[in-house]
């Protein structure tokens, strides 16, 4: 064993990971193709905040009892014996680009610490501090230098929708850089693209302010964070802001202009869906276009409150999936497959479609304090679906298996860890990857096994 791999041993201790899984680590990426590591030049991750029911959209059981198999029919897709559910029919006719993994499973039916898995792939801290948290891979990528230009590296879309929904995303653990520091935390922006008055501030230059006086002001700015970049990483994350956004206000069009959505012909629009995420999908794709390397889509706050928000339908499951969330996610993620293979972009972007845990194997079924109605399913981390396509991703292919109620993996069951350690392989990071913490402490960011079979 190498000096690298021995320091690497130590880092992981600071985390419970022990020596063992070092060994197991080094072996089995020993075994991943080379050629797929680094395929990915940038990541689009679609986040499905509330828990889609695996069960009723890619991991159908037609042959189980009704309170398992539900009110949906599953229909064939372009890949012979590769069924899904009857509500994705545009994506069943891309089935050749997605790879589906059905065997995903944790042990967390809590929304907001269950995102912390599925977007570091880590389980959560005892603690609701983000310092204290594992970084987004997002932030790990900003923190290894990834991206160009005046667009930050990592870019978070949550858009605020106006009602009584609770925006529970805001509370979910995993979403900004975590030890790395605030740094490194997204470029949060809560605007929806679908409204005619979107804008991000950052980016808009007000008319009666000229380039000459805001370089006067970013000057003072850059004075004074220099005088306090000393007292807190916050003051430093506040200088490297201020100073981006400086450059996209005074960049050229193509930067600035990756903002504005109607640069966008009104068919593409529409193909996306003239809806808070088919237009927040189309935005990250303007962005990845531009040198963003990562870009995370949650899906909004919409439905009906305390009844079935967002994919949390604990009620209205079926009336819900067939109206509000498969249709619509169905246009947004179809647009986006088609629009990067128009573009050369699929080859070397990856796309992930993915939720923080799936629904009860039972309709009605109660697991969480939040129960179910007759019409609905509770949380359940012991198995569910998550979905890659895209650079380097075997296409066409399930990966592992549910058991007959969808409620464990039958077959190959896959952590959190390794789907992001599989992410990490694709994304060019090594598995014996160091960074330094935020008080300059060296960890490591990748104790998971990147998994072969998903990788063409």
């Amino acid at each position: 064993m190498t000096r690298r791999e021995l320091v690497r041993a130590g880092a992981l201790g600071l985390f419970g990971l022990s020596f063992a899984d070092v060994l197991r680590g080094r072996t089995s990426a020993q075994a991943v193709s080379a050629r797929s590591f680094g395929r990915a030049k940038r990541c689009i991750l679609l986040f499905m905040w509330g828990g889609p029911a695996h069960q009723d959209t890619w991991d159908m059981k037609p042959d189980a009892p009704l309170e398992v198999r539900g009110e949906f029919n599953e229909i064939s897709t372009n890949v012979p014996g590769l069924r899904i559910c009857e509500h994705f029919p545009r994506i069943a006719q891309r089935m050749d680009r997605l790879c589906l993994v059905r065997s995903m499973t944790h042990d967390n039916g809590d929304h907001t610490t269950a995102t912390h898995y599925l977007l570091t792939g880590e389980p959560p801290p005892r603690t609701t501090d983000k310092r204290a948290q594992w970084p987004h891979f997002g932030s790990v990528l900003s923190n290894l230098g990834r991206g160009q230009g005046a667009l930050p590296p990592f870019v978070s879309m949550r858009p605020k929708l106006p009602g009584d929904v609770p925006r529970f995303v805001e509370e979910s653990q995993g979403q900004f850089a975590g030890w790395l520091g605030p740094l490194h935390d997204p470029l949060t922006i809560d605007a929806d693209p679908s409204q005619l008055d979107y804008r991000v501030a950052e980016t808009t230059l007000h008319p009666e302010i000229s380039v000459e006086r805001l370089e006067r002001r970013r000057e003072l700015l850059s004075q004074l964070d220099r005088r306090l970049d000393g007292y807190s990483p916050n003051f430093a994350a506040q200088d490297l802001n201020h100073r981006r956004a400086f450059e996209l206000l005074t960049s050229a069009a193509t930067q600035r202009g990756a903002f504005n959505l109607n640069e966008e012909p009104l068919k593409v629009r529409e193909r996306y869906g003239l809806n808070p995420h088919g237009q927040s999908v189309l935005q990250a794709r303007r962005l990845v276009e531009r040198g963003v390397p990562l870009v995370t889509v949650f899906w909004p706050n919409d439905g009906i409150k305390n009844v079935s928000v967002y994919w949390d339908t604990h009620s209205r499951n079926f009336v819900d999936l067939k109206t509000r969330l498969m249709p619509v996610a169905d246009l947004a993620f179809t647009a986006l497959l088609d629009d990067l293979q128009e573009r050369g972009m699929l080859e070397d972007t990856l796309v992930i479609w993915t939720g923080e845990f799936g629904r009860t194997p039972r309709v009605g079924q109660r697991s969480s304090d939040a129960g179910a109605g007759r019409d609905g399913r509770d949380h359940w981390g012991g198995c569910f679906t998550s979905v890659l396509a895209g650079a380097g991703v075997k296409g066409g292919f399930a990966h592992g298996k549910s058991d007959k109620q969808a409620a464990f993996p039958a077959e190959s069951p896959v952590a959190p860890r390794d789907l992001i350690a599989t992410v990490y392989h694709l994304l060019g990071v090594p598995e014996e990857q160091l960074v330094m913490d935020s008080g300059g402490r060296p960890q490591f960011v990748r104790p998971g096994r990147a998994i072969g079979e998903l990788l063409a």
